[in-house]
């Protein structure tokens, strides 16, 4: 017998998991381009740039299933001290996650859920810079289950560590 086929002979159907994006927000955007006007000029070579990224995921107080998941952007562009400019993006969204088992809950929070984000955080981020006098910044794909992969190692090897 099926899990889904009753002892009637009725069959019940399981619920579908579901993903649902309820709203998406800016929580936090700054730029800064602390050398201007003259790091604008007579520029011989693209700059270092180097990219931080974070995913942070809560649940929303007073609510079943909803989430609050943060992909927070770090821009730097410049080489030592010369900082053409930094950018720093904290984009969120609120999700309705129902119906997965529980081992797949922070997968979908901490993989799924910035990779649905993710093209909207980057194209702020180009329009932060283009409209700051750069080139836009176009951040490149991330992939954002090797990041979760690499944080679960992380903390396997932090609680090894740790004395039980």
């Amino acid at each position: 017998m099926s899990d889904t086929e009753m002892a009637n002979g009725q069959t019940a159907t399981a619920a579908a998991p579901s993903l649902n994006v309820l709203t998406q927000y800016i929580k936090d955007l700054s730029f800064e381009s602390p050398n201007a006007p003259g790091v604008l000029r007579g520029q011989s070579k693209p700059p270092a740039i180097n990219i931080g990224v974070n995913v942070s995921a809560l649940p929303v107080n007073g609510s079943d299933g909803e989430y609050d998941v943060k992909l927070t952007l770090n821009a730097r562009a410049g080489e030592g001290a010369e900082a053409m400019f930094l950018v720093e993006l904290q984009y969120g969204g609120i999700f309705r996650v129902q119906n997965f088992p529980q081992e797949h809950l922070l997968p979908v929070l901490f993989i799924e859920c910035p990779r649905l984000l993710f093209p909207f955080a980057r194209q702020v981020i180009a329009d932060v810079t283009r409209n700051g006098g750069f080139p836009p910044l176009m951040v490149d794909p991330i992939d954002f289950a090797a990041l979760f992969q690499q944080r679960m190692a992380e903390e396997r090897a932090r609680q090894q560590v740790q004395p039980s």
